[in-house]
Order: structure tokens, then C-alpha cells, then sequence
């Protein structure tokens, strides 16, 4: 059996305390495209960050891996998921890709191997991603992945002076088989 860690490109896999660096890089990322602009913040910061989430220990539906390039082992993102309600039986995801590698199908793929881990192992039946409104590349990502636009928050966030829409898609698992059969592990 073919892992389901494992794509054609990417592999995910945990955080390792060696990893910091790529973090930084992918926090600096975000920053110049206007994503998330946030105060700077130590390269010490980012090492304890990634000891920690090296040592974590798994026990809920949220986590944060480290998507690898599988032809040359390098750290190119992250993908996780953020929220869950099992008993509702949702959870929210995000991705990065540092700009870099970005356009490469490293995101598209990251992504279905981390649906297919919440929706086939852990039987949740949707999926949701909050994405700003500017970010058409990731919007574009989103629906080729089949995520419908669900809603959309009127200047719910506040990025490079100005208040911005955030745009809710949402996945629901027979959506999600019908693009990217399970069986394709």
C-alpha cells in the first residue's frame, strides 16, 4: 500500500526542530504578499515554535505538517488543520507555500492528501477554508480543488490599511470523492 503521507510531489510529515528556518522564510512570505502582516518576530521565536510543535504530542483533529518536496527532500510549506467540530462533523484547513515554490501543485496536492486523511480515516463530512478575497491565486486553488464559495465576510479582516472581504468555500466529503476517489491511495 502506497502511503497516504505521499503524493506525487509532496510528502507531509511532522515538524522538525531543524525546520525553523523554512518557517521564518514562509513567515516573511506571507508579510511581503500582505497576508498577515505581523510585528517581527526572533529567529529564537521561530526555534521554540518548531521544538514545540516537534514534541507535540498528536491527540485532536488539529495539527500543522510540513509538506516536502519528494524529488528533493526540501521544505517548500506547511498544511494543517486549524479547527474541527467532530461532533458536527466539520473542520477548517490552511496551507502555505513559500513563494518560492509556489506554482508547482505542491499546495493542490498537499491539500488532497490532507482531505482525504479528514475525510476518509477520520469520517468528517466537511471542509471548510477562510481565504481573503484578494488572494485570486488561492481562490482559483479552492475551486479547482472543488470548494464551492459558501459566503462571504464584508470587511471582516484589516490588512495593509483598509479592511478586506474574507470568502468562505467549503468542501463536503462526497464532493471532495467524486474530484479525488479514495481509492486512488
Amino acid at each position: 500500500m502506497t502511503s497516504l503521507w505521499v503524493g506525487e510531489r509532496v510528502r507531509l510529515r511532522g515538524i522538525e526542530p531543524d525546520d525553523w528556518g523554512a518557517f521564518m522564510r514562509f513567515a516573511e512570505d506571507e508579510e511581503r504578499s500582505g497576508d498577515l502582516p505581523n510585528p517581527p518576530r526572533s529567529a529564537e521565536s521561530f526555534r521554540v515554535w518548531a521544538k514545540e510543535q516537534a514534541s507535540a504530542k498528536p491527540g485532536d483533529d488539529c495539527f500543522r505538517l510540513a509538506v516536502e518536496s519528494v524529488d528533493g527532500g526540501e521544505l517548500v510549506g506547511a498544511v494543517g488543520s486549524n479547527r474541527a467540530d467532530p461532533r458536527a462533523g466539520w473542520f477548517e484547513y490552511g496551507t502555505t507555500i513559500g513563494a518560492d515554490h509556489r506554482r508547482k501543485g505542491y499546495a493542490a496536492e498537499a491539500a488532497v492528501l490532507l482531505l482525504r486523511f479528514m475525510f476518509a480515516e477520520r469520517r468528517y463530512h466537511k471542509c471548510e477554508a477562510r481565504i481573503f478575497a484578494h488572494n485570486e491565486a488561492s481562490l482559483a486553488l479552492h475551486r479547482r480543488l472543488g470548494f464551492a464559495e459558501e459566503g462571504r465576510l464584508r470587511d471582516h479582516v484589516f490588512l495593509a490599511g483598509r479592511h478586506r472581504d474574507l470568502v468562505v468555500m467549503g468542501i463536503l466529503a462526497d464532493e471532495f470523492v467524486q474530484r479525488h476517489p479514495i481509492s486512488e491511495l
